[in-house]
């Protein structure tokens, strides 16, 4: 089974392989959050660790995803996204400090054989998040 499809210079799941992606679009330019900063971690006990660090492409996607089907399992993660400093890069118009600075998801896998698809919606006044296809 091909777990992988090219498009352009990114990768992405094929359709039902199990694994971990996240897209960034941008709402309040209508266009995805390219450069974000991403930081991947797991909870290990009271503590998340760090898995890895990666920033969205043009189209709002990490290269790799997160975690593929040969990495996939159960628990308890977290993504942080750094969508404060994604719009001062911008030029957009921000407090100091900027009401968001940090966009934090903290979600469960509980089927390591499911897709999971953790997209997320940010300006600089909110953010909001779903379980994606």
């Amino acid at each position: 089974m091909l777990a992988f499809a090219a498009l352009g210079n990114r990768t992405a799941l094929a359709a039902g392989t199990p694994g971990l992606t996240t897209h960034v679009l941008d709402t309040a330019n209508g266009k995805p959050g390219e450069g974000i900063k991403i930081e991947f971690s797991e909870l290990e006990g009271d503590t998340y660790k760090l898995l890895k660090t990666v920033h969205t492409n043009a189209d709002g996607r990490n290269a790799e995803p997160l975690m593929t089907p040969e990495n996939m399992k159960t628990g308890k993660f977290q993504l942080v996204f750094y969508v404060g400093e994604y719009f001062a890069k911008l030029g957009t118009q921000l407090p100091n400090p900027p009401f968001l600075e940090k966009a934090v998801i903290q979600f469960g896998i509980a089927d390591a054989k499911s897709h999971y698809h953790v997209p997320i919606l940010v300006a600089p006044w909110s953010y909001t998040t779903y379980r994606g296809s």
